[in-house]
């Protein structure tokens, strides 16, 4: 028999017992110490919308399999956008707010969810897990739960318990084993690849240099130009949130290390773009870019060009740049289906959304499968 329990703080977890389940060393968002840090500086709190929930599964005192969850009291910083079934729910009564999300806060990357001891049954832990996400919004007397970005596997696993399936769709670079670079471009027209090639040669032109940092080489003077880089940008769109503060940026460098990469582009000695990224085992999870000069070209090089070759020589297994834009089909980022998982208490809204959920995969499976669109 397992025993679910909720944490108000990650804190009440052991770091060691948190970072020693399967699947957090897929991704640095996942230790301990991401959501530490988030919760130490104010980045996840209620009056952001975001209150910690995390879940365990005991078998006895054995820890059995964690998942971060938070209660939710908006839909910022998810990505999986629910604004219109909130605007359902109120036409019908029903409080939407707040409900329960199993999710990482503002990092829309797919990597496990659900975390499980070694020897643990991920059958038997999805179910539980999800006929636990039931009992706990019963017992909260709120309108849902929702498990955002999880991989395939977790997904169809609770689906096949009962939650309804949602599709999303990325861009991702996949690297099937390519030994250089320029075997990636083979794949491509020569039109295409002319282009890269062009813009990639504007860097030099342009007396700029790109290089990838790891761990004590991001420096504070860098950190502080980074947050720099990701203030402007989220400031320049109507849509953008400062969902991190530099403390978050201050603090989360020292504590995943490795786990941190910075591309950055220097003009000279003059830093004047950069990219933050997570590196995992198995991906590079591109999230926040920046620029204090326009340039052409720029932001292909920091964002894509630099970071897939250097996924190339590292072996690295697919890059996620990041949520939403088609542009990233151009610079060989391929459509790939991202999924979510939902449990809505209320049967007349749980049915109408169920409907919209089986067209939307049709239509994303289709979108997602369209030959037109890839390596041309």
């Amino acid at each position: 028999m397992f025993e679910l329990r909720v944490h108000e703080t990650i804190r009440n977890i052991p770091e060691e017992a948190w970072d020693g389940l399967g699947g957090v060393s897929e991704a640095p968002f996942l230790r301990w110490a991401f959501f530490d840090v988030l919760e130490r500086t104010g980045c996840v709190e209620p009056t952001s919308g975001w209150l910690p929930h995390y879940l365990t599964l005991h078998e006895g005192e054995r820890l059995i399999a964690a998942a971060p969850t938070f209660l939710k009291g908006n839909s910022e910083g998810e990505f999986v956008f629910d604004h219109a079934w909130a605007s359902a729910a109120h036409r019908a009564g029903i409080e939407y707010f707040p409900k329960l999300v199993v999710a990482v806060p503002f990092t829309p990357a797919t990597a496990p969810r659900i975390l499980l001891a070694e020897g643990a049954s991920s059958s038997k832990i999805a179910a539980a897990m999800a006929e636990g996400l039931r009992q706990l919004v019963a017992r909260l007397e709120i309108s849902s739960a929702h498990v955002l970005f999880p991989t395939a596997e977790e997904a169809t696993k609770l689906a096949s318990f009962g939650l309804a399936e949602r599709y999303g769709l990325q861009f991702h670079w996949k690297n099937p084993g390519y030994a250089t670079y320029d075997d990636f471009l083979a794949r491509f027209s020569s039109k295409r690849r002319n282009q890269w090639k062009r813009e990639r040669r504007e860097m030099a032109a342009q007396g700029i240099e790109i290089v990838t940092l790891r761990g004590r080489e991001i420096t504070p003077d860098l950190v502080d130009a980074m947050y720099g880089y990701y203030t402007a940008t989220v400031d320049k769109f109507y849509w953008g949130r400062r969902y991190l503060n530099r403390a978050f940026f201050e603090e989360i460098v020292p504590r995943l290390g490795d786990g941190v990469e910075v591309v950055l582009a220097r003009d000279g000695k003059r830093p004047i773009a950069g990219a933050f990224n997570f590196a995992g085992k198995e991906a590079l999870y591109g999230r926040y870019w920046g620029a204090s000069e326009e340039r052409p070209f720029l932001h292909f090089n920091v964002c894509f060009y630099h970071s897939i070759e250097q996924c190339i020589l590292r072996k690295i297994a697919r890059f996620e740049p990041g949520a939403g834009g088609e542009h990233k089909m151009t610079r060989g980022f391929e459509p790939t289906i991202t999924r979510s998982l939902h449990h809505v208490a209320d049967p007349r809204l749980d049915a109408a959304i169920r409907d919209y959920l089986a067209r939307e995969r049709q239509a994303l499976a289709r979108e997602a499968s369209n030959p037109e669109i890839a390596f041309r």
